[in-house]
């Protein structure tokens, strides 16, 4: 049995089920509340002692951290999210961490609502979100005006750096990003979300299955 400690709105989680989508391999999901407080409880914390999501148990092992746990699945199930040599990897890694370790940490909503709240009034929620996913997403869509993006951020295969995106991509709509300057990131979303077992990853499409 795979089981994935999660909360369907999180990006992190949001990874690892189109991960696993992509795999083929049926999982049991387990939510937890991120806005209930659950990912702070003891039960939680003895899984994962960062007090976040994912968590995934699989072949007895106990993974945390979105970009690990993606990272053992390309490995160990030669998923191809990788390429195949060094220069194209740095690549994928690139874009992947520019979304998943500059963008991400910065609009978590723990340090979103702290910013907020030390602005003074300066920022609400939504223009705290807007300004600096915007700009990340800018930086990014520079990023793959490069020869090598395809169909996909690399090449004409899902990558790692996809399966970041995707996920980046929906925060920014809920939180009302502009997305029509972004014309190969629209793309690659198209792209992504005309495959089903992405597609059934969405938090919109998942919590209603």
């Amino acid at each position: 049995m795979i089981r994935l400690y999660e909360y369907w709105r999180s990006s992190s989680s949001y990874r690892v089920r189109i991960g696993l989508n992509l795999l083929g391999l049926a999982y049991e999901s387990v939510q937890i509340d991120l806005a209930g407080g659950q990912q702070s409880t003891a039960e939680n914390l003895a899984r994962n002692p960062q007090g976040i999501v994912p968590t995934l148990e699989i072949e007895g092992l106990r993974l945390t951290q979105s970009l690990a746990i993606l990272e053992y699945l390309d490995e160990q199930y030669a998923a191809g999210w990788l390429p195949g040599n060094a220069r194209d990897r740095a690549r994928v890694r690139a874009i992947a961490m520019a979304i998943a370790m500059e963008i991400q940490p910065v609009c978590n909503l723990r340090v979103a609502k702290d910013a907020v709240s030390a602005s003074g009034g300066t920022y609400s929620l939504e223009s705290w979100m807007r300004d600096h996913i915007g700009p990340g997403l800018a930086a990014v869509e520079t990023m793959l005006d490069h020869p090598q993006t395809g169909r996909f951020c690399h090449g004409d295969a899902v990558s790692l750096a996809d399966i970041c995106l995707l996920p980046q991509v929906y925060n920014a709509r809920r939180w009302g990003v502009d997305m029509n300057q972004f014309t190969q990131i629209s793309r690659i979303e198209a792209e992504m979300l005309a495959l089903d077992a992405v597609r059934m990853a969405h938090p919109d499409t998942y919590t209603l299955a």
